[in-house]
């Protein structure tokens, strides 16, 4: 038997109240590496409950979540008009909660990029 394929699941997109515009848009992009099962499931729904608050997040255009059960992996795309939008919501209470509850818990890695028009398909 070959090696089983890996299965990204991934949310329906969520949109957020900013307009993307004929300009530039950051996504930042989460991944975090649980260290055991029950863990990455906590994670995981500690980002399906922040996702419910994205329609009102200011400056924010959209975002995904993603997970890789098998590895315990889980992470999200998030789409912002601007710096501001994103330094806001990582400075959020709730945010910052879950950032303190899961922290030494599994590795996380992020990164950012800006991209000069938003395309939904470049930007996945």
């Amino acid at each position: 038997m070959g090696t089983p394929r890996r299965r990204i699941l991934r949310s329906r997109w969520t949109s957020g109240p900013a307009i993307p515009l004929d300009g530039p848009v950051l996504v930042a992009f989460t991944d975090f590496t649980a260290r055991g099962h029950g863990q990455a499931l906590a994670v995981a729904l500690a980002g399906m409950r922040l996702r419910r608050t994205w329609p009102t997040t200011p400056g924010a255009v959209g975002m995904w979540l993603w997970a890789d059960p098998g590895r315990r992996r889980s992470g999200s795309v998030s789409v912002w008009a601007d710096e501001r939008g994103l330094k806001e919501f990582t400075g959020r209470p709730d945010h910052v909660r879950i950032v303190r509850a899961h922290r030494g818990r599994g590795e996380l890695r992020s990164a950012r990029r800006e991209f000069e028009e938003f395309d939904p398909d470049a930007v996945w």
